[in-house]
């Protein structure tokens, strides 16, 4: 049985604001309860005008205090922007808080372009050069203090909170195994890694306190709806996105337009199908075909499914539909 799970950017629409996209992730992670989810995740992003996330922590207690089951985490925090010490006292908040539902995932790219990344950490290059020593401080931060120790994390010092590493490249996959830390691949917008990254991740496992055997999670993107033909409609909202991206034109989630080949050149069009090529768009046998093989050639141990929707309640269909999808799937994969 793949449990399936949810990765929210707290898009804000065009028209729309963060409060809004606030009130949307409470009723996007209280339905993914509902039907069956194994969690939620979100990201730490900065300086982007379209995703409400910048403060995850915030996010993720906002999100765990409106639910009472699904586990809320972090997809990931950006370890490099932040000291150990303080997301080990944030996380085992939010742990105390909402005792064995909280996740954290974590990354070491910046979350946003240089000149926001420079007033986030000062030192780009060290920063990122000692990720895997910030990742084991973390890690000592939630370990039971020893007789005597006195610089600790106070929540977080003995609280369980399973450490991931989410990422798109072969560094994360390594450092996942050699650490014994469960991987999640970022495959729904960066693919071209993903089955050399899993199966390095595999094959250099190395056992640990927190997990005995590799786990993978793989992410999509998944547009469902009730016709082919309006899930690519509603896909068209990621697909301007990635375009505006290429053309450094960041800013709110745009509506979805009748024909994307009237927006995008051919090139960028090349690019943007590179990029999203781990998408699932169309109705529930279309969707169900598409990650059936999805799940069958890649074998996830997790499922985490994405998408970048100008209007939320299209997003609570979509995850409505991929509940029943998962359902019939879970049967034909038994």
């Amino acid at each position: 049985m793949i449990p399936f799970s949810i990765l929210d950017l707290a898009p804000i629409a065009q028209g729309s604001t963060a409060t809004d996209s606030f009130r949307n992730s409470v009723e996007l992670a209280q339905e993914a309860e509902r039907l069956g989810y194994n969690r939620i995740w979100f990201a730490e992003h900065h300086g982007m005008a379209g995703i409400a996330s910048a403060a995850t922590a915030v996010v993720i207690g906002h999100v765990a205090s409106a639910t009472r089951s699904i586990r809320v985490g972090a997809g990931g925090v950006m370890l490099p922007n932040h000291a150990p010490l303080v997301i080990a006292e944030q996380f085992g908040t939010l742990n105390a808080m909402h005792p064995g539902r909280i996740d954290l995932g974590l990354g070491r790219a910046p979350g946003t372009d240089q000149l926001t990344a420079r007033a986030l950490r000062r030192d780009l290059n060290a920063s990122a050069e000692q990720f895997p020593q910030d990742v084991q401080e973390l890690q000592y931060f939630f370990q039971p203090a020893e007789p005597g120790q006195q610089l600790k994390a106070v929540p977080g010092e003995g609280q369980d909170v399973p450490i991931w590493l989410p990422g798109s490249s072969l560094f994360s996959a390594q450092l996942a195994a050699m650490l014994g830390l469960p991987f999640a691949f970022a495959s729904h917008f960066a693919p071209e890694l993903m089955e050399q990254a899993s199966a390095l991740y595999r094959e250099r496992f190395t056992p640990s306190r927190q997990l005995d055997k590799p786990y993978v999670m793989l992410t999509v993107n998944v547009f469902a709806a009730d016709s082919d033909a309006e899930a690519r409609r509603l896909f068209t909202s990621m697909q301007i996105a990635f375009v505006n991206m290429l053309r450094d034109q960041r800013g709110l989630v745009q509506p979805p337009i009748d024909n994307i080949d009237d927006y995008w050149t051919p090139q960028e069009k090349r690019w943007v199908g590179e990029k999203l090529s781990r998408s699932f768009v169309g109705n529930a046998a279309t969707v169900e075909q598409g990650l059936r093989e999805f799940v069958r050639q890649h074998q996830p141990d997790e499922l985490m499914i994405s998408g970048h929707f100008f209007n939320p309640q299209a997003r609570l269909n979509s995850i409505r539909i991929t509940a029943e999808v998962r359902e019939r799937l879970q049967g034909q994969l038994a």
